[in-house]
């Protein structure tokens, strides 16, 4: 066990037993926890500590108490966040499934009544964000998860945005996101809104009917 798990462990001891590291990325590392106080199955995020370091904890549960007030079929919720040991974390629902970055990696391609589907649906979700004046910030195949019914989900309300928006120590503009799936706005490190999400999910489309990114340079 490494030391920054070993620590981790020991801080959450009373409210969550870690069993193991199911995914990790560029905000954070995933691990299936049991939470203790209701003998569940759940998926422990914790964010990187470069990234907790610069959102600071305030920002942190500002944003995850915006994010918690989302309830829509294809967004998973939130149970919890906390901080424990100097660590940021937040907790989901564990679903049983694949991320569709993972689908990809597995069949390419997809049909194109499967692809459209998933878009419908992402976008209704995404879509009852945006009215209540939420952006994602980070549509990516990552983050989009599929059940195992084919039902996707959305994850990681709050955490991008509040990533984007934060200030760096130099001072300079925090550009979080995969870069391949970034609006150009957002790239700049400019204002965000809806349209933003929208463009990331057009890239994610065309990935989705291709099997491969819309773009695979280096800037």
């Amino acid at each position: 066990m490494s030391e920054t798990l070993a620590r981790l462990t020991a801080a959450l001891a009373d409210r969550y037993r870690i069993e193991r590291e199911v995914g990790a990325g560029g905000m954070a590392t995933v691990y299936l926890a049991e939470d203790l106080r209701h003998g569940r199955q759940v998926a422990l995020k914790v964010l990187r500590p470069e990234l907790a370091a610069t959102l600071g904890s305030e920002r942190f549960f500002r944003e995850i108490q915006v994010a918690a007030r989302l309830q829509h079929p294809h967004i998973l919720p939130l149970h919890d966040s906390g901080e424990a040991g100097g660590f940021l974390y937040f907790v989901m629902p564990y679903v049983e499934g694949e991320s569709l970055r993972e689908r990809l990696a597995r069949v390419g391609e997809l049909p194109v009544h499967d692809a459209v589907k998933i878009l419908v649906e992402v976008v209704d979700a995404l879509a009852y964000a945006h009215a209540r004046g939420i952006v994602h910030c980070d549509i990516t195949p990552g983050n989009l998860f599929l059940t195992r019914k084919d039902k996707p989900k959305v994850l990681d309300f709050g955490i991008a945005r509040a990533a984007h928006a934060s200030t760096l120590p130099t001072g300079e503009t925090n550009v979080a996101g995969s870069p391949h799936y970034l609006a150009p706005e957002q790239l700049q490190g400019g204002p965000v809104d809806a349209r933003t999400d929208a463009y990331a999910l057009g890239v994610v489309l065309y990935e989705m009917l291709t099997g491969r990114k819309a773009f695979t340079g280096e800037s």
